[in-house]
Parts: structure tokens; sequence; C-alpha cells
């Protein structure tokens, strides 16, 4: 992306629900980035998110002099001083003054206290960047970094994970031979990165297998699928977003020709676990499904507003739309979903989205320093709903018990073929009728 600044809409908490991560060169994507608490960080993350001391805060220093030298002076006295302290004093020398200044950095952007404003060193930079940006070098395996060690959720297709054997519930316990017990998953993670073609060899515990054994993966380049598509036995086309990146509305385009012209009764855009991406990517796929109208309005701080609308080009206006979502749909999956329901243009089945209704750019900093992420404005729905507070709440609600996961189940999308197969192929969307009764499925 270079120096550009774009519009983001990425849900930093979104790995904490979905609890799946892309090995990237055996580093961790995720449209969802871990964030740092400075309180458990640096000491100098500690001085900068703590009270002043009376004399330091005794003038408090004004927007229009803020910019003067003698003010910014004064202002990093204190700084300097406990940098200095830190370079004098701390026990294990010499200290890291990268680190230090990426926990400053850390600091003083946690304290204006939004989740959704960070700093993101180098590698996690990059890693954000690799969803939307469609290619990467890894062993292209989903994986699972809540669990006590790192596990497959599954080997991407075609990849080098795949063809060294791995399998869905392997768990990582060592990475060339050292032992990952108690290792952070991030940290686990970083220590398989590298470069096409080189190898790693991953020490795996497999259910059934009594003794743990080792796969050499030779690394690749990855090319992440934002979308995939298929037309179900049931005569419905299936189309799953995984991001909204660069590829995507092209990518999306031609599975729509793909499947369209094979005359489904029905779609359905399942956008479960996608955490987000780009907010012009957003707009061009509502903008497949929503013929005219209003997709969102950005708020800004200083009260102006910027209205983003349908651009009428799409490609299925008219076909029934079922729109899958659960609590790892965030940000711009949330934008699709809620045009759709705000539209009446189609269903919204699953559980409650994520909840994130704010805007974010990223800035990247000089000398490849890593970047900051800082949100600038706020969106509603075409009705003006903000989705802070709980997100959107599907139309049909559906959950997917343990049960459901252990025996290879998905009855949100068999409740989303049922919707579309009841409906007459040429209904229009202002004749979509919800079927009654519909229990939710499951607890």
């Amino acid at each position: 992306m270079g120096s550009r600044v774009v519009k983001i809409l990425v849900a930093v908490e979104a790995a904490l629900i979905l609890s799946t991560l892309l090995f990237v060169g055996g580093a961790a994507v995720g449209l969802a980035l871990p964030r740092l608490n400075p309180a458990a960080g640096t000491a100098l993350g500690d001085w900068l998110t703590s009270p002043l001391p009376s004399a330091w805060t005794a003038t408090p220093v004004s927007p229009a002099a803020a910019d003067s030298p003698e003010t910014l002076t004064g202002l990093f006295r204190p700084f300097w001083q406990a940098w200095e302290i830190m370079h004098d004093e701390f026990v294990d020398q010499p200290v890291d003054d990268t680190l230090m200044m990426q926990g400053a950095i850390r600091g003083m952007i946690d304290a204006l206290g939004d989740e959704h404003s960070g700093f993101m060193d180098p590698n996690e930079y990059d890693q954000a960047n690799i969803p939307l940006e469609g290619a990467y070098e890894g062993i292209g395996a989903w994986v699972d970094t809540e669990a006590e060690y790192l596990t497959i959720i599954a080997p991407m297709s075609g990849s080098p994970a795949e063809a060294a054997g791995l399998e869905s519930g392997d768990q990582v316990i060592a990475v060339d031979g050292q032992d990952m017990t108690g290792v952070p998953a991030q940290l686990v993670i970083r220590r398989v990165m590298g470069p096409e073609g080189t190898t790693v060899v991953l020490t795996i515990r497999r259910e059934g297998v009594a003794e743990a054994f080792d796969v050499e993966v030779t690394r690749g380049k990855i090319t992440v699928p934002s979308v995939e598509s298929e037309l179900l036995d049931d005569g419905v086309a299936y189309v799953r977003l995984s991001s909204f990146g660069d590829n995507t509305v092209g990518d999306l385009r031609a599975a729509l020709d793909a499947r369209l012209a094979e005359d489904p009764v029905g779609v359905i855009l399942d956008l479960r676990g996608n955490g987000g991406g780009y907010l012009a990517s957003a707009i061009d796929v509502a903008s497949e499904f929503i013929g005219e109208g209003v997709i969102l309005t950005e708020r800004f701080g200083d009260a102006r507003q910027e209205v983003y609308s349908a651009d009428g080009d799409g490609l299925a206006l008219d076909i029934p739309l079922v729109v899958l979502i659960d609590g790892g749909s965030a940000s711009a999956s949330e934008i699709v979903a809620g045009a759709i329901q705000d539209h009446g243009r189609g269903w919204l089945v699953g559980e409650p989205s994520f909840g994130k209704g704010s805007v974010q750019n990223w800035h990247p900093l000089d000398d490849q320093a890593g970047a900051v992420r800082v949100t600038i404005a706020r969106w509603f729905t075409p009705d003006g709903r903000s989705i802070e507070d709980g997100g959107l709440l599907p139309d049909v609600e559906v959950a997917i018990t343990d049960d459901d996961l252990s025996a290879g189940r998905d009855p949100q999308l068999e409740r989303a073929v049922e919707l579309l197969r009841g409906q007459n192929t040429t209904a229009t969307p202002s004749a979509l009728v919800l079927p009654t009764p519909l229990p939710a499925v499951g607890p």
C-alpha cells in the first residue's frame, strides 16, 4: 500500500471472537490484531499512562500553544527524563531503544481510550495487510489461537500445510525442536515465519496417535481466497467472503457471473468470520446486491458527514438473498449486512454480529517503523442505526452447537437454503415473506 492512507474497517477485537488466524509465513494474520495493554507492557508505557505529578500538570497546554517549540520542549521534558533513567538504571542493559519507542507510541494512543486506535509494529502492520492485499509467503493454514497449543483448524486447499499432511485438530507443540509449552500463540506463529522455499519443522500432537511426530513444511507463496463460491445441490448459489480487500470486488463479480449463469433459485452471501477490510470494498460489495439508495453514512468529530450510496451497477440486484452472519462478522461485513437488512433486500441469518461502528485510517510511519491506526469517524446504517452496542441482530437467529461442529453440521447454512427454496424464483425483494414460525436452532 506504500505510504497512502486508506480507510479501514477492521475489528481489532475480532481475534478474541473468531479464534481463527492465518499462518502468514508462520505469522498470524488477521484483519483482527490483538491489542497490547500498556499497563502490562514496558515501564515507559506504564509511565506514560499513569497520572502525572501535580508539578507537571499545573499548567495545562492550550491547543493554540501546543505546537510552539517552547511548549513542546517543556511538555516532553519528563519523557526524556524517564528515557534517561531507563538507560542509566534499568537492571537489564542495554535497553532496547526501538521497543521503548514503540511502547511510547502505544501508550500515547492508548491514553486516548479508543479501543480501535493503536500502534502496529512493522510485523503486525505487514500481517494486517496480507489478507487485504491477497497474497503472502507461509504454510497456508487456519489456526486456533485460544487452545493450550496453537491448533490447526484446516489447511488451505493446495497449500504447503495440506501437502505436508497437516490435519484439523493438529496441535503444534514444538517449532524447529523448541518446546512451545506456555508460549503465547502470537510468538509461536512468529517462530514459523520465513520466506518462500525455506522449511520449518512442526512437532505435532494428533488425537488418536500415541506419540507426537515431526512434520517438515516447505513454505510457499499463498494466495488468500477472499471469495469462494459454488452451486449447492439444492440449486442455491453459495458465495463466501473472507475479507474486504484489494481484489474482493473483482473476485465477487467473477463468482456471481459464474453462479448466476447456473440459474440458481437464490444466493447465500456468507460473511461469517469476516472481520472487515477496506471501506470502499464494502460499498462496492453492497452495490452488487442493492440497486440504489444509501449504503452508509459517516459522521466525523467536527459534525461533518459523508453519505455513500449504491452505484447501480450490481449483478445480483433482484435474486432472492440470504446473508449469513455471526459474532465474527465485523465492520465492513456489518456495513454490507446492515444495508441489506435496512433496504429489505434479503434476510440476515445466524447470530448477532460483532458490533463495530467506526472507521479507521492507517498511517504508515517513516522508515518502515510500523503504522498507527486512528478512528476518524463513526458509521451508521441507511436507517441511521449505530451497531456499536450489540451488533446487528439477525432476522432469523440460528445457533451452532458443539454437537453441530462435532458432526460437521451447519444449521445456519441449512436454514438459509430452506428460506430460499421456499421462495418463488421470480420473487422480487419486496415479495420476500419470512415464514412463521421459525424457531432458533440450538439452546
